[in-house]
């Protein structure tokens, strides 16, 4: 039989048949012991002898003999460090300009709660619009948290290592999850809320198909049916992306599509297009409002997306404080700008709190600059103009960036929260090119031995630029990484780069030019 043990930060897993345990814990830990048992005639003693000092805890664990033992060491201090936040938090209520609200596309008039019925569940229609600093997060939704979360704080000494730097790289790791990246942790509140509602299918799209996986695994968990478009271009270079979704239970299908009115009409101007998440969009959501039993699931760019993802950034502030380590430099990807924000939001808190201070940098592709090529207007969220008009950094809705393997960042618009916080000069933003970013992860592959995905794999390109400069300068700064997911699904990606064939793929200035044209006109 297997009994999980947490002690403090020691997790411990017993495979028994009859065996006495005793266990020492040194330090003052708010909840030090958490039990799972699984079998029989279990014994717990927290009585401490006089002999011990005052801040140790000593915990006796009688049980049957033939046991095995394995315990690993988390951390070495705090337990708070590793707890999972209950609380969502919402930077709106932070920031002194409040960002502009999205707009009806039809009267240009700001979006009533009803207007996104169709589309959302009520509880994520009223976190769209909280200006609450905190939001509970439910016991339900806490508890699915808990098959990955808390997700670890590694610091990458092997690469610092090999860049010969004196700064100091830690990387918030969220590939531990069971779908591999970020995602869950707002694939699993959206489709619970769904099913309070009694919603019987969500449908969204995906580009790389990390986001499609964590919806599908979020509705295998609730009963729902989860229909999903995925991104031509990615549909075809990740084929075990789409086998990963089936197998949680959901349709995929390649877009554009002949499902729906807006596939046949983009399929029938240009037959050959490697599709877009703006066009993806505007299928996922033409299903939605169509059907009264279907609701409509987003893995970026709103503002209740960004808000369940900051569970990574409260986690990673109470680990770095574990550790002793206040960050000099933030660094995450950024495509709609999910990651980015779930980890920078609770530390640029902190930093208009005038608690720390870091330099906070958002990295997107060459391909695809929509934070540092794009304008700041109001733009629909699709490529057909199905979604509210929403203030933000766009290329246009109509771009199509072209087909590079980070799928994720192939997004034409970024978060209109993360755009007002872009132009409030909370965060910086630069643009790097697919080769450099590829480099980048084999680096990392070699020297940490995970591979990562090809979206974060711009952050350690990022990373590895700030290593550099603090090698030349001799700064022992501490650099802060989101690691948004592991690449086992992108192998062929990495492929091309081995063999040589990978290229960088760039913006077209006409190409923009032509896209921005078709930006709505709004004065608001």
């Amino acid at each position: 039989m297997l009994l999980g043990l947490k002690v403090g930060l020691l997790k411990f897993e017993i495979e028994s048949d009859s065996l006495e345990v005793i266990i020492i814990i040194y330090g003052d830990a708010a909840s030090p012991f958490e039990a799972i048992p699984l079998m029989k005639d279990i014994l717990l003693l927290e009585d401490r002898p006089k002999s011990f000092p005052s801040r140790t805890k000593l915990m006796h664990l009688k049980l049957p003999s033939g046991s095995r033992i394995r315990a690993r060491t988390v951390s070495v201090t705090n337990a708070k460090a590793i707890e999972i936040p209950h609380q969502w938090y919402n930077i709106v209520a932070d920031l002194s300009v409040k960002p502009p609200p999205s707009l009806h596309p039809k009267t240009l008039q700001p979006i009533q709660p009803g207007d996104l019925s169709p589309l959302f569940p009520d509880e994520l229609i009223i976190q769209e619009a909280s200006n609450d600093r905190f939001i509970n997060i439910p016991p339900e939704v806490i508890d699915i948290y808990r098959l990955w979360r808390p997700t670890p704080l590694i610091r990458a000494k092997r690469l610092e290592k090999l860049l010969e730097t004196p700064a100091r790289i830690y990387y918030k790791y969220e590939g531990v999850s069971p779908a591999g990246s970020h995602k869950p942790n707002t694939a699993v509140p959206q489709v619970w809320y769904n099913a309070q509602e009694g919603i019987k299918t969500v449908v969204t799209e995906t580009g790389a198909g990390q986001w499609g996986s964590a919806l599908a695994f979020a509705c295998s968990l609730f009963g729902l049916n989860c229909e999903v478009w995925q991104v031509r271009a990615s549909y075809d270079q990740k084929p075990y992306r789409k086998l990963m979704m089936q197998t949680w239970g959901a349709k995929v299908h390649p877009s554009p599509s002949n499902i729906t009115e807006v596939g046949r009409k983009i399929l029938q101007t240009d037959p050959s297009t490697p599709g877009s998440l703006g066009i993806a969009i505007s299928e996922a959501v033409e299903v939605a409002v169509t059907h009264a039993d279907t609701k409509y699931c987003l893995g970026s760019v709103l503002n209740h997306v960004l808000l369940h993802q900051t569970v990574i950034g409260e986690e990673c502030l109470k680990q770095m404080e574990a550790m002793g380590e206040t960050p000099d430099v933030v660094i995450g990807c950024t495509g709609g700008g999910s990651n980015f924000a779930g980890l920078c939001f609770p530390f640029i808190r902190e930093k208009l709190n005038g608690k720390i201070n870091p330099i906070i940098r958002a990295v997107e592709p060459t391909a695809c600059p929509s934070l540092t090529k794009g304008v700041y207007a109001y733009d629909h969220g699709d490529t057909a103009g199905l979604t509210p008009l929403m203030k933000m950094h766009t290329l246009g809705h109509d771009f199509i960036p072209d087909p590079i393997h980070a799928g994720g960042l192939r997004y034409h618009g970024m978060g209109p929260l993360l755009s007002h916080v872009f132009e409030l000069g909370l965060v910086e933003a630069l643009a790097i090119p697919q080769t450099e970013c590829f480099q980048g992860a084999i680096q990392f592959a070699r020297s940490e031995g995970l591979i990562p995905a090809p979206e974060p794999a711009h952050a350690i390109a990022a990373t590895i630029r700030e290593a550099h400069r603090c090698r030349e300068t001799g700064e022992e700064k501490v650099i802060l990484m989101a690691m948004c997911g592991h690449g086992h699904f992108d192998l062929a990606a990495y492929e091309k780069y081995l063999e040589g064939s990978l290229v960088d793929l760039s913006f077209d200035d006409e190409k923009i030019k032509a896209s921005l044209a078709t930006v709505p006109q709004v004065a608001f």
